[in-house]
This record gives C-alpha cells, sequence and structure tokens, in this order.
C-alpha cells in the first residue's frame, strides 16, 4: 500500500469521526441549550414529577442525553474503527 492510499483512508476515517461528533454536538446544544434555556417557557407548560418540564431538562434532562450521546458516541466509534481496521486488514493481504 502506498502512501497517498493510506493518507486517503485516514482521511477518510477522520471525516467520518467528525461528522459523527458534530451531529452529536448538534444534538447536546439543541438539548442543553435549546430545552434547557430557549424553550423553557413552552416546556414548563408540562409537568413531570411535579416540577416543570423545562426546568428538568434544565437541572436532570441535559445531564441524561449528555451521557447517553457518550455511550452513541462510543458504540458508533467502535464500528466506524471496526469497519476501518477489517478495511485495512483485507487491503493489507492483497
Amino acid at each position: 500500500m502506498d502512501g497517498d492510499e493510506r493518507e486517503r483512508r485516514d482521511t477518510e476515517y477522520w471525516r467520518e469521526n467528525l461528522r459523527l461528533l458534530g451531529a452529536l454536538l448538534v444534538i447536546w446544544f439543541t438539548s442543553s441549550f435549546g430545552l434547557g434555556i430557549l424553550f423553557v417557557e413552552t416546556l414548563n407548560r408540562v409537568h413531570v414529577g411535579g416540577f416543570p418540564l423545562g426546568f428538568w431538562f434544565a437541572q436532570q434532562g441535559a445531564i441524561y442525553i449528555f451521557i447517553v450521546l457518550i455511550l452513541v458516541y462510543a458504540l458508533w466509534m467502535d464500528r466506524i474503527d471496526a469497519r476501518h481496521l477489517e478495511a485495512d486488514a483485507s487491503r493489507d493481504d492483497v
């Protein structure tokens, strides 16, 4: 395998990684800033466990969403890593 092919695969790997990271950051920003601050008045019309939903998102919901996003990132990166390692192994065997 030559250096250009290796560089192309590395660029493809990081592009995929950054695309995933960007999508997860948008979800995180929307859930923490959007739901906890911008749309709090609308969400406060709904109550969860006796507390307004906007308050719940600001205090708890954004944290839960962040933890889920970490799990999604870890699992998705495992898939990306496996796919790229598999492609590397198959190309190295040739």
